[in-house]
């Protein structure tokens, strides 16, 4: 049974950084897709960012790039968030999610791609 808990959520002030981790457990993560969603109060969940475990391909929210790294550690099943220049309008619970299916890069940012999701990590950015 695939699991994915994540950590590292927090409060931190404008213009700092936290780093999201994501661990996978129940079977090899070699073939999958790592995500990250994020949901605000009132919002729909969006898509923040994602890596294909093999082959070393990432993809970002356009609202998060040159701010947000995904990482991947294979030997841990881990994949990292890096959260740089955070801003108020971060504030949002983030998502963990994973999926073993064949998807193009367009799908990978919907939440339909995704058949594993954790739990969810607060993350609050004060001004």
């Amino acid at each position: 049974q695939v699991q994915l808990v994540e950590s590292g959520g927090g409060l931190v002030q404008a213009g700092g950084s936290l780093t999201l981790s994501c661990a996978g457990s129940g079977r090899t993560f070699v073939s999958a897709v790592m995500a990250w969603f994020r949901q605000a109060p009132g919002k729909e969940r969006e898509f923040v960012s994602a890596a294909r475990w093999s082959g070393g391909s990432t993809f970002y929210a356009d609202s998060v790039k040159g701010r947000f790294t995904i990482r991947r550690d294979n030997a841990k099943n881990t994949v990292y968030l890096r959260m740089n220049s955070l801003q108020p309008e971060d504030t949002a619970v983030y998502f963990c999610a994973a999926t073993f299916r064949p998807a193009l890069a367009a799908e990978l940012q919907t939440q339909l791609a995704y058949d594993y999701w954790g739990q969810g990590t607060q993350v609050t950015v004060s001004s």
